[in-house]
């Protein structure tokens, strides 16, 4: 057996910490817990490089992904024209990638690998048994002192905040737990606590009530015999088919004995499938047709939808609920092809896994079928525990020793050694950085919004203000490259003439200032020239200012609030309020929801009534 070296229980040490924080964070989503995953994962990739027995060593399952990576730089840097969404997306491309290497080339001990696995074992019970809180106690809670949102309450979400996260995660999880509870070579107390930790992950499996990891589990299951080694044809068949009767026969069983289960079969049922995943995948589709080639660039899809958002749908869908799909948008049919073509041979040569590893082969699968229908690779929690298990597989069914060393000598050292200290020196000046720039922008961007729902007069929100503004100061000084953080300083200043009316057309001039540089940094995007529209208002430069909000119609026709600014532009500029009556009534068909409009039109209403 290989004995560990600390150098490698370091590693160990700093992947399982990485885990459990960002997994138990709302799964990394939020920018202010990727600032500490980030610095987590440069210390783990600078630590593997430092170490002078595996720092040079580089498995060909690893070298495969390295052409992705360097492409979507590229991409980031020169192609997408939202580079301060490309870098992030390309972050967590290259942190689940740095975890699939070091996994595979430098966690290679018994007792390491079984730390990591421990580690994701203990995450699943934790996860299982935050699932089975939200059941029975709180419905509404979320880690982090966050509130559950309306759609998913009924479902538990665990540690994640979404549903088909945990779900997924789950799905990745219950096979090797139950290749492990069945092991009669195991000794009899730890199959027992094997197949309790197998009954809590199925348990918080069914609490996600997620249609879409149920399917893709009970597909993985069914399919896996058809790539079983050392087996005939017919064998091979009659395997799935026993696989996939036993599939059926679970989710008979829970259709009728679980009532939450069976409102979301009837659902899909009556749907004819899904509603509004195809509204994304067409939007996708459209995009990389548009750009076939490079895509329409790195975290581009969120903003480039918007040509083909159709009247009434009102979602903010950020990523194409199709991780195939949303890559190929975002990259086109290149990185389409690095990426998934390598994963693809990777995967091909690691199909005839046996025992556990072959077990957690089946959970890679059911990852896989489900990315069909969700965005798990933009969750950096489930990005890395795919990479780690996906590192452990590829270890085990294609093992490499000698053969992926790179030349060994102090040519080979010094480099490993430089490229250690650039990974912490781009963490700490860099990456660390952006993620405490984009938390401050995204808290005080929350503030804007919430009074904007609520209706509430910004005259009277001075303290909030005060602190708003403050926190997106602070964000466009830690990074000016942030498009969006300049254009949401230009809103709260803008609100600030509420605050002091005298000051209306000085603020004008800065607001204009602040979103001209958003523009300047990304033309395409409708809130830039929305804001920009707002300041050249403020000042009564009133072609100018409604020039700005057509540049903006022409990006984003079917968004409702772009048709609200347009009305209230209208109102300002004339007393014929023919045209801003008109904008608002587009909005509210649109979006009758929409508050600002509804208080908006009622008020131009009463300008037009005769009076008294």
């Amino acid at each position: 057996m290989v004995r560990p070296s600390a150098w490698e229980w370091a590693r160990a040490a700093l992947l399982s910490a990485n885990l459990a924080w960002t997994t138990l964070c709302l799964g990394g989503i939020l920018p202010g817990t990727r600032e500490v995953t980030a610095a987590l994962t440069a210390a783990l990739v600078a630590v593997h490089l430092a170490d002078p027995a595996r720092g040079t060593r580089a498995h060909t399952a690893g070298l495969l992904l390295l052409p992705f990576v360097a492409y979507a730089a590229a991409n980031a840097q020169w192609v997408t024209p939202f580079r301060w969404l490309g870098w992030t997306d390309w972050l967590n491309w290259a942190q689940a990638v740095a975890v699939y290497w070091v996994v595979l080339n430098g966690i290679v001990s018994a007792p390491c690998r079984r730390l990591l696995c421990l580690t994701l074992g203990t995450l699943g019970i934790a996860a299982a048994f935050l699932a089975g809180y939200e059941h029975f106690i709180n419905p509404s809670w979320l880690p982090l002192g966050k509130t559950q949102v309306h759609q998913f309450l009924g479902r538990s979400t665990g540690p994640f905040g979404i549903p088909n996260s945990l779900g997924v995660f789950m799905a990745l999880l219950i096979p090797p737990a139950a290749a492990a509870a069945l092991d009669r070579s195991r000794p009899a107390p730890a199959r027992a606590a094997l197949s309790l930790a197998l009954a809590a992950f199925a348990f918080a499996f069914v609490l996600a009530v997620s249609r879409g990891a149920w399917i893709a589990l009970a597909g993985a299951v069914a399919l896996r015999p058809l790539v079983s080694p050392g087996k005939s044809l017919l064998r091979r068949v009659s395997g799935a088919v026993a696989m996939a009767a036993a599939a059926a026969a679970a989710a008979t069983l829970l259709y009728f004995s679980f009532p939450l289960m069976r409102e979301r079969v009837d659902q899909l049922v009556a749907d004819a499938g899904e509603k509004t995943r195809p509204i994304l995948w067409r939007g996708a589709w459209g995009i990389a047709g548009d750009h076939p080639v490079l895509g329409g660039g790195a975290g581009s899809f969120d903003i480039l939808f918007e040509k083909y958002r159709p009247v009434g749908f009102r979602d903010q869908p950020l990523y194409a609920h199709c991780d195939y799909l949303n890559t190929l948008s975002d990259y086109g049919a290149l990185g389409f092809a690095l990426l998934f073509g390598a994963a693809a041979t990777i995967a091909w040569r690691c199909a005839g896994a046996r025992g556990l590893a072959g077990a957690a082969f089946t959970g890679l699968l059911a990852f896989a079928l489900h990315l069909l229908v969700d965005f798990h690779l933009k969750i950096p929690a489930l990005a890395m525990t795919v990479a780690s298990i996906a590192a452990l597989v590829t270890a085990e069914a294609w093992p490499q020793r000698d053969e992926g060393r790179m030349p060994a000598g102090g040519a080979a050292r010094a480099a490993a050694l430089c490229l250690a200290a650039a990974c912490v020196g781009i963490a700490v000046t860099w990456a660390v950085p952006r993620f405490r720039a984009e938390e401050s922008r995204r808290v005080a961007r929350l503030g804007i919004d919430r009074m904007a729902a609520s209706g509430v007069d910004p005259s009277g929100q001075r303290a909030a203000l005060e602190g708003i503004r403050a926190g997106l100061a602070r964000a466009v000084a830690m990074d000016p490259s942030n498009a969006q953080a300049w254009s949401d300083k230009a809103y709260a200043d803008s609100l600030w003439s509420f605050i002091s009316p005298k000051e209306t057309v000085e603020l004008g001039t800065q607001v204009e200032r602040e979103a001209a540089r958003a523009v300047e940094i990304c033309p395409d995007v409708a809130e830039f020239w929305i804001r920009r529209g707002a300041g050249l208002d403020m000042q009564r430069r009133w072609v100018e200012g409604g020039d700005c909000l057509v540049r903006a119609l022409q990006l984003a026709p079917n968004r409702a609030d772009v048709w609200y600014y347009q009305a209230y532009h209208q109102s300002l500029i004339s007393n014929d309020l023919g045209p801003a009556m008109a904008a608002a009534d587009v909005c509210l068909r649109l979006d009758p929801g929409f508050l600002l409009a509804q208080v908006l039109r009622q008020r131009l209403g009463n300008r037009t009534q005769p009076q008294p």
